[in-house]
């Protein structure tokens, strides 16, 4: 077959590779770092299967909701709610934004017979989707024990991805000398190695698993769901921005909605632009002391009410988006034996060939109920 890979004509008939008096370094301006890799860290094991499943679980709720579009006046004793399964005979209960406390008597399916304005309580009219928190379970001296209640444990699932790059070149350009770059070959390794780390990063943010066969077929190639496909559903803590700038209130609020569902993020991933949003955070209190001959003005942890926060700033996030992430669930890991590694390949010329593979997937623990948040929607410019 014809030789497409690297070879000494291809510098230009001047082959201003080879080796000549010019310096001895290889300028390099393709960004390949990848900060958010490097932040989750080396996985705690290898996937078994191009399947990788895990299990979610959650506590049994402590809530519910009025569900009455005209509500209810402050002495009705017969509640509807959206789930009356939550509520047990003797419950304590507690209308959102109100100083009243009920006590639950009776429960038939979704509605509720309470005492109101329970123990001298400030009794108070109730609103249609109004929050109704239990505060606990009074339990009669000597009576048997509940019913058990239970959670039933929600299968997640993600796909393993094969990433690859090829390299080759000819036998001349794997013999002759060059600048800066001692063995062709291995150098071409590297910058196809590099750019597949690049690419693994920025389908961990924004890949997405197929919608039907995404075990992969002889035609349908198997891909891997990113950080943004995960981080979805009706319990996600997902924080529409409205084309607003990013600010605290605005962070705060989405930190708030993560740890009010019982997430504790730990990270915030943004794009260049919403890192200087968060960078302007400190501009009313920024000091400049005369001995010092550094003007700081970034923030690199955000120390919130809700936890401390390392920034980590990736070319990868879209420009509207901000992800709030528990680095401590989530894991990049690879099929077992299918981390990156350079397999040489027959060679059927003059020529040397090989082909770099890794086989990948992403595992986001509680993505979908508040384990990790996402601000979408930001003003970009």
């Amino acid at each position: 077959m014809s030789f497409t890979g690297k070879a000494t004509y291809d510098a230009g008939t001047t082959l201003p590779e080879l080796v000549d008096d010019v310096s001895d370094l290889v300028g390099l301006i393709s960004p390949f770092d990848t900060p958010l890799l490097d932040a989750i860290g080396s996985p705690r094991f290898a996937a078994k299967s191009t399947r990788h499943e895990w299990f979610e679980d959650s506590l049994n709720a402590d809530h519910s909701a009025v569900n009455s579009a005209e509500g209810y006046d402050d002495d009705d004793t017969a509640i509807v709610v959206d789930n009356g399964g939550v509520f047990r005979v003797g419950d304590l209960v507690k209308p959102e934004g109100s100083e009243e406390v009920m006590q639950v008597t009776g429960i038939s399916t979704h509605t509720l017979t309470v005492v109101r304005a329970y123990g001298g309580s400030i009794p108070a009219a109730l609103a249609d989707n109004q929050k109704l928190t239990v505060l606990g379970h009074a339990a009669l001296e000597g009576e048997d024990a509940p019913g058990a209640k239970y959670r039933t444990r929600v299968r997640k699932e993600n796909f393993s991805q094969i990433f690859t790059e090829a390299v080759t070149i000819s036998g001349t350009m794997d013999a002759v000398g060059l600048h800066a770059v001692e063995r062709e070959f291995d150098y071409q390794v590297i910058q196809r190695l590099r750019e597949l780390m690049r690419s693994l990063e920025q389908t961990v943010i924004n890949g997405f698993k197929a919608g039907s066969n995404p075990q992969g077929s002889a035609s349908v190639r198997r891909t891997m769901g990113g950080l943004l496909q995960f981080i979805g559903g009706s319990g996600a803590a997902i924080t529409d921005g409205e084309a607003e700038a990013l600010d605290e209130p605005l962070l705060n609020g989405a930190l708030r909605k993560c740890w009010e569902a019982g997430g504790r993020p730990n990270a915030i991933v943004c794009n260049g632009f919403q890192k200087r949003r968060i960078s302007t955070f400190i501009q009313s209190s920024r000091k400049y002391e005369p001995e010092s001959t550094a003007l700081r003005n970034l923030v690199d942890v955000y120390e919130s009410d809700f936890g401390v926060q390392r920034v980590i700033l990736s070319r990868w996030v879209p420009a509207d988006k901000v992800l709030l992430l528990d680095l401590d669930k989530l894991q990049v890991m690879p099929l077992a034996g299918r981390s990156f590694f350079v397999k040489p390949l027959a060679e059927s010329g003059d020529f040397r060939k090989a082909q770099i593979i890794g086989e990948y997937t992403l595992e986001v623990l509680n993505g979908g109920d508040g384990g990790h948040g996402l601000i979408t929607g930001l003003a970009a410019s």
